[in-house]
């Protein structure tokens, strides 16, 4: 049958991607452009100056109810935490300092005081929080602890006697460092530290302490400025240190544990580790945000590019007299085409993500294994969603030549501004390890309270088959294998473009990293080896087979979102975007697929040929693609990408 061309509905295509939260990202919108002249007040004004501006436009934003749509109705907010993510997601937009701005304010010291305390806290600051007149930061990170919170060494001592707790920096490794908001407009500060009550420590837990009082930092805390960074400038991050702060007994933030007045500790969750890692699950949404925002800032950067490749000539290829626009040419098209594929790919992972954290936070999920399994997808998805942002700003950036060079053209800001989401809410290597234990572990009652040793000894006691069963790709494989003539040749007598093939390769993938790694931590400690030193040296192996997880369920949330459309061009030019994802990904790791006996040369080269076969068929439709996304015309800027030739 021969090929025909696809045309996409813009309109509809945006539609489909703002899904139920159409008019939340209208919003968002809307009080973009309305504030657009951020984007040139971040080049001119000095930095206090502009941090100050970017207070002040948070407080305009919650005034229209945008940044409060996850808090309950009673205080002001929305009451639909779906909502949040939409708003935060959507933000990213426009101007990045502002969107963590929001994302410390109501995300991390709201969330916090939403998630982690009780209705005392609810009610004495939740309101102000929401709109704006109580401005915050979450005081968690250390100078010398920054993704082991558990070792954090801030103390918090219970005096009996007074009925305060007492905070305390005790050396500057403890100091809370990188702390947003806290270098000039926090008034108020979630801070984490080591809870100490009669000489026994219960470990790590949350409390509201004062920063500032009119303005004035108030005495034993000490602030000071983090100074100029590589981006976010318009966020004023800050050192803190305590010298014996004293707050009521009813600072603790105390839905998981409570002190009483004559210093007794109580908790609902009597082990140590697994109280602490229900607190910090609360959380989650963090994660879910930073890695929604990446892949929006992904969408403003190949926005840009792609539009000034439909526009800009170079060469006479074709024909004389005539230069031939960027994007008719292969290379171009395999620069920007599956980079535009990944982002659609990773925006309907997010949308599942984004659903399953609204069902379990808003208590319509309550089994305890979905919310670990939410807490490493939202890991692993953040992970790669933010590296995915970095490549591709870079690539849009180089792909715009000297001109995406200038800061009137928006990649500078992008780039900048970006960089830090690799390693903030968690460094993406570390997030990746939390999601490989969840699956060697299988999520089981130990997964939380195992640290990388304990992790090792689990799996030793397994049998490797154990591992092997837990994942999905066995059975599929033993399918494939029945259906095709191939037999065991199943990956070569499969069409390049069947869904079911790209899903058996990346969870084939995904089932051999799993196991090997397993056996591999196995032999190890069979062997003797000291726990630490088996870690180490299968630490590569265990990230691998995390990110191949990541990648199948990215997969996955594509392959399945295409099922559930009515058959139609829209339909059509998913599938397109949906087979270069899937093609690119194991192009991308071919020298692995080729290692294990799942690709042969000339399949290799045959999958090569189809992508760029399929970035010439997505090329006529790649403006439509971008536009799709939605970026206001006023967040674009970069007029002299976006006019050339006009």
């Amino acid at each position: 049958m021969a090929y025909e061309q696809p045309v996409v509905d813009v309109p509809a295509l945006t539609a489909l991607l703002d899904g139920r939260y159409a008019e939340v990202r209208a919003l968002v919108r809307t009080n973009l452009v309305r504030h657009a002249g951020i984007l040139e007040e971040a080049e001119r004004l000095d930095r206090d100056d502009y941090r100050d501006r970017v207070r002040d436009l948070v407080i305009e934003m919650a005034a229209t109810g945008q940044t409060g749509m996850g808090f309950p109705t009673e205080y002001g907010g929305g009451g639909d935490i779906g909502a949040s993510v939409a708003a935060f997601e959507t933000l990213a937009f426009g101007d990045l300092s502002v969107l963590v701005k929001v994302g410390v304010q109501f995300g991390l010291f709201g969330g916090a005081i939403l998630q982690l305390g009780t209705r005392r806290h609810h009610e004495a600051h939740l309101e102000d929080l929401v709109t704006g007149r109580l401005m915050g930061c979450f005081a968690m990170t250390e100078s010398g602890h920054g993704s082991n919170v558990q070792a954090l060494a801030t103390v918090a001592t219970y005096d009996a006697a007074t009925e305060e707790f007492v905070i305390e920096t005790p050396d500057d490794t403890a100091r809370k460092d990188w702390i947003g908001n806290a270098a000039r407009h926090a008034e108020t500060a979630v801070v984490f530290a080591q809870l100490e009550v009669a000489g026994e420590r219960h470990g790590v837990h949350a409390f509201v302490v004062p920063l500032r009082r009119d303005g004035a930092v108030v005495e034993g805390v000490r602030i000071e400025d983090c100074g100029q960074k590589m981006g976010l400038n318009g966020v004023d991050n800050g050192r803190i240190w305590f010298d014996r702060v004293r707050v009521p007994r009813e600072a603790l933030l105390n839905r998981f544990a409570d002190v009483t007045m004559d210093g007794t500790y109580t908790s609902p969750i009597e082990n140590q580790n697994r109280r602490f890692f229900t607190m910090l699950g609360t959380l989650v949404q963090g994660r879910v945000c930073v890695g929604g925002a990446g892949v929006n800032a992904a969408k403003v950067a190949l926005t840009i590019a792609t539009r000034y490749a439909d526009r800009r000539r170079q060469f006479e290829a074709t024909s004389e007299g005539r230069e031939e626009l960027l994007l008719d040419y292969g290379m171009h098209q395999r620069r920007l085409l599956p980079l535009i594929a990944r982002t659609y790919a990773l925006h309907f992972a997010q949308e599942v993500v984004a659903g399953r954290l609204h069902e379990v936070f808003s208590g319509l999920a309550e089994d305890e294994r979905a919310r670990r399994a939410l807490e490493s997808e939202a890991a692993g998805l953040k992970a790669l969603a933010t590296w995915h942002a970095s490549g591709a700003i870079q690539e849009c950036r180089e792909a715009c030549g000297g001109a995406g060079y200038r800061s009137e053209n928006r990649f500078d800001a992008l780039k900048a501004d970006t960089d830090v989401f690799t390693t903030f809410e968690g460094d993406n290597h570390v997030l990746l390890q939390l999601v490989a234990k969840g699956l060697l572990t299988d999520y089981s009652s130990e997964f939380e309270e195992m640290d990388q040793f304990g992790l090792v000894r689990f799996v030793a006691g397994l049998a490797v088959e154990t591992v092997v069963e837990r994942t999905s790709a066995h059975k599929l494989l033993e399918r494939l294998k029945d259906a095709l003539p191939g037999g065991d040749e199943w990956d070569q007598e499969a069409g390049l473009l069947d869904p079911d093939y790209h899903l058996t390769m990346l969870r084939f993938r995904e089932e051999h990293m799993l196991a090997g790694a397993a056996r591999r931590l196995k032999r190890g400690v069979d062997q003797g080896m000291d726990l630490g030193e088996v870690f180490s040296r299968v630490q590569d192996h265990v990230i691998g087979a995390a990110r191949a997880h990541v990648e199948r369920l990215v997969l996955e949330a594509f392959v399945e979102k295409l099922a559930g459309l009515d058959d139609g061009d829209l339909k059509v030019a998913l599938g397109l975007l949906s087979d270069l994802y899937a093609l690119s990904t194991i192009e991308a790791d071919r020298g692995w697929f080729m290692e294990h006996g799942r690709l042969s040369s000339a399949r290799s080269k045959a999958i090569s040929r189809e992508v760029s076969d399929l970035c010439r068929k997505i090329r006529p439709l790649a403006v439509d693609l971008v536009d799709a996304f939605g970026v206001p015309e006023e967040m674009l800027r970069a007029p002299e990408l976006l006019t050339w030739g006009d």
